[in-house]
């Protein structure tokens, strides 16, 4: 399966057209519908779509290193015409009449939209397994769960079903499907890419960003999106930075932080020792590794699920005449989020606030950190526990134990696919300093120009 700038270099020299990329994605959407990883598909639209960009390209006019990608949203981001389900039966028949500023910017871009990816029901939850508009289910074993809530985003990306799709993360929903799936996924600072024309889950920790098969792709894409909009109260006004890496690129000098507290506690040996094994190859590529000791991670994560079980439920307040229009576990959370006190919400906030300052201070001493994405491989659907070192978790608290907080921070983050363990891929996480995504991409670049990072061919689990 190409990349972003394979597929870029074919169409420009004339190896292959967007239609007919298009019509490969296609194919493949159709031939893996049991994944179900998309709501909506638009194949006559895209092809219509991939024939004028081609067009374009033939009349001289080129609109970048997207133009005439094969591209898919998830089902949160607005798309003008073409219904925005948000995985809710509460938004099942809305037709937008405007598109998200992500939609503008990739349509701008030239990238051919193929459609609208299933996720978890109004992106709250981590399995993707969705009451009414169907289970997705992960590439390597259609058993297992692909993660959530991007989970048809990341399957459609690790299938070949589209070069890449945008997701959304609240508290990890895109870094755990990556790792899940074994693709790449990049959560951008926060207030870095527009929020304009989203369904909103969370009003402080919703970020949206890629899954994608590369690192530089994670780059061109953070190019075309990131930068202010005056729509979105929430968007940073600094300038973009120049986020694609060179080649070769260097890390000569990094200091790389590896946690000696929480992040390797409670973790599947076999995945320790892929991380590791990174940290262990950055070094020889010039690096230095940097043991730490990270604040309480226990209470950062506590801190995030206040804030997002109360914002949560005050996003879905208007629709609340409406409760038997949502799932169970859903409705359950929001009702947990209607029982918290404001006195809780706002000690939440000012805990979020200190750890911030606790964060800033830890990553003066070092560039980057490098933890596990998550501690086991994807959990069976329906599994309510998962076994850490002979003891019993709940799925949900320890899936997302090393990427909530992130999300309170309002750090970047990148998931690297890292291994295999039990035949399923795992990942590794970089988190950075604010507004960094260029340091961090330029490490997992490092990573994949010496092979030390892959995504792995699902064509041989399917």
């Amino acid at each position: 399966m190409k990349t972003i700038q394979q597929a870029a270099q074919a169409l420009r020299t004339r190896q292959t057209t967007s239609e007919q990329l298009t019509q490969d994605c296609l194919r493949l959407i159709e031939r893996h519908r049991e994944v179900n990883a998309f709501i909506t598909v638009v194949e006559e639209r895209a092809l219509e779509q991939a024939r004028q960009l081609d067009a374009e390209l033939q009349r001289g006019l080129d609109r970048g290193p997207l133009h005439g990608i094969p591209i898919a949203l998830k089902d949160m981001f607005e798309t003008k015409g073409i219904r925005t389900t948000c995985g809710s039966r509460l938004f099942a028949d809305y037709v937008p009449n405007r598109d998200s500023a992500v939609a503008e910017k990739l349509s701008a871009a030239g990238c051919v939209l193929l459609g609208k990816t299933n996720l978890h029901e109004l992106a709250y939850g981590i399995t993707s397994s969705n009451p009414h508009f169907g289970f997705v289910h992960n590439p390597w074993n259609r058993e297992r769960i692909p993660g959530g809530s991007s989970g048809g985003s990341a399957a459609a990306v690790a299938l070949g079903m589209a070069f890449m799709a945008m997701g959304s993360d609240t508290g990890g929903s895109i870094r755990l499907p990556a790792a899940f799936c074994g693709v790449i996924g990049l959560k951008p600072t926060y207030g870095r890419v527009s929020r304009y024309g989203v369904l909103p889950l969370d009003f402080t920790l919703d970020h949206m960003g890629p899954l994608v098969r590369s690192c530089r792709d994670a780059a061109v894409v953070l190019q075309c999106l990131a930068g202010p909009d005056s729509r979105d109260h929430t968007s940073s006004q600094l300038p973009p930075d120049n986020y694609v890496p060179s080649q070769p690129v260097s890390v000569a000098g990094l200091r790389l932080g590896l946690p000696e507290n929480y992040y390797f506690d409670r973790v599947l040996p076999e995945i320790a020792a892929l991380v590791k094994g990174l940290a262990a190859r950055l070094e020889e590529l010039g690096a230095r590794v940097v043991p730490v000791r990270v604040p309480d991670i226990e209470s950062l994560n506590l801190v995030g699920r206040i804030i997002l079980l109360v914002e949560a439920a005050a996003a879905m307040e208007p629709f609340w005449h409406r409760r038997e229009e949502f799932g169970s576990d859903v409705l359950a959370l929001i009702d947990q989020g209607r029982l918290l006190s404001g006195t809780q919400y706002v000690q939440a906030q000012r805990c979020r606030r200190m750890f911030q300052l606790e964060f800033a201070k830890l990553l003066e001493s070092v560039d980057c950190l490098l933890t596990p994405t998550a501690p086991t491989p994807a959990p069976r659907i329906g599994s309510v526990t998962v076994v850490i070192q002979d003891e019993p978790e709940d799925t949900r608290l320890a899936m997302t134990r090393f990427v909530r907080g992130v999300n309170v921070l309002g750090l970047p983050a990148l998931s690297l696919p890292c291994g295999l363990v039990d035949g399923l891929p795992v990942g590794a996480q970089l988190m950075g300093r604010p507004f960094e995504e260029a340091l961090l991409l330029r490490v997992g670049a490092a990573l994949e120009d010496v092979g030390a990072v892959t995504v792995p061919p699902v064509a041989q689990a399917v």
